[in-house]
């Protein structure tokens, strides 16, 4: 392997991180904000251009699950993360993992077809919670396509 290849994680931690991701989806989707929100540390910091500033910390990060759901049953509009391609890319020394993933938003009108709303990568600073729980993303960028890094 070459140096600053990422280790590969065993497959019970692949299949950890998969599951932190999907479930993630599943409960903002589902209007499950404080689950949502609890997902993250309670440091937590969430950066997507698709919103006006980083949102931090559990209440802030639940709030603005709330606002997502709130928003969508106003529009009428059932929104679905779908997650992809998610990938461990490296580490920070300090036993946190860069997780780098494909997200699209898709939107779908009551009665109506569905659209793909935006294409992004999420770029994740993924640690084991201190409390035994499992794994909790303590930061998260996220990148529309149309907006090349930088």
């Amino acid at each position: 392997m070459e140096a600053g290849t990422p280790a590969f994680p065993a497959s019970a931690a692949l299949a950890e991180i998969h599951q932190l991701y999907h479930l993630q989806s599943h409960l903002i989707d589902g209007g499950r904000a404080a689950e949502w929100a609890a997902t993250f540390t309670a440091d937590g910091r969430f950066d997507s251009p698709t919103y006006p500033e980083p949102v931090t910390g559990t209440a802030a990060l639940t709030a603005f699950a709330e606002r997502f759901a709130a928003g969508c049953a106003a529009e009428g509009v059932v929104r679905r993360h779908v997650v992809g391609n998610v990938a461990v890319t490296g580490t920070d020394g300090d036993g946190a993992l860069r997780v780098e993933a494909y997200l699209q938003i898709v939107a779908t009108p009551r009665g109506g077809t569905p659209r793909t709303e935006r294409f992004t990568t999420l770029t994740d600073r993924v640690v084991r919670d201190g409390a035994g729980d499992g794994l909790r993303i303590a930061a998260r960028t996220v990148r529309r396509d149309d907006d090349p890094p930088g």
